[in-house]
């Protein structure tokens, strides 16, 4: 960290908390893109001090506070000392965090992110569908109907996401396990939402059941359980 600088609070406004570069003031409006630019941050490592429902607030050796954007189904406590691979993403308005628990979670993440009408939201969810080659399998083995889980993800933009994205994760092998689980998960995210639940609710919650040889009424009933703790 460059001498003189402080920093407070979440990383989509991490750098408007900073005061002072070598003896300069910055601020959003003072040139913001050439600041941003000293903000690249590649790794955090430190102590979780709160996890919310899709971020993470870690403070690191040197007392500063980060709060990244993370999947639903990362997993950690206050208290943890946690190391993420991070992406940066910069716009006029803000500047947003996100964090990986790999760095090839990471490189998928970004390949996402060149596909048109996929914004860091909508990657982020599509690698909480499931573990990351369940994912590229998914696509892999072109099966659009597997990323229509995601919120705000229509039909053509799924469908251009494989075409665009198939070649480039290899071929997917339909395991039968596999494709199993990921129509398990499906149905059971349809069926908690028929009861009245929030689709982001059924998918955070299904997502951290067992589904391996069991029914959708097994992983329901599991998916139920964990919703009523």
């Amino acid at each position: 960290m460059p001498a003189g600088m402080i920093a407070i609070g979440k990383s989509g406004g991490i750098c408007r908390k900073y005061r002072f570069i070598n003896g300069k003031k910055w601020s959003t409006r003072h040139n913001f893109f050439s600041f941003s630019s000293l903000c690249m941050i590649a790794l955090i490592h430190g102590t979780v001090i709160e996890r919310g429902n899709n971020t993470v607030l870690v403070q690191t050796n040197g007392g500063v506070g980060y709060e990244l954007r993370v999947q639903h189904s990362f997993s950690c406590f206050p208290g943890d000392i946690i190391t993420l691979h991070t992406y940066l993403k910069v716009s006029e308005s803000a500047m947003e965090l996100y964090g990986f628990e790999t760095t090839d979670e990471r490189s998928f993440f970004v390949l996402l992110l060149s596909v048109k009408g996929i914004g860091p939201k909508s990657a982020l969810n599509i690698l909480s569908l499931g573990s990351l080659p369940e994912v590229k399998n998914a696509i892999g083995r072109g099966d659009s109907a597997y990323l229509i889980a995601v919120q705000g993800m229509g039909k053509k933009t799924a469908e251009r996401l494989v075409v665009e994205l198939k070649s480039k994760v290899g071929q997917g092998r339909d395991e039968p396990s596999t494709a199993f689980d990921s129509g398990v998960l499906r149905d059971v995210i349809d069926g908690l939402v028929a009861m009245g639940y929030s689709k982001d609710e059924a998918r955070r919650v299904s997502h951290d059941c067992d589904t391996e040889g069991k029914t959708v009424e097994e992983v329901l009933r599991q998916a139920l359980r964990r919703i009523t703790r």
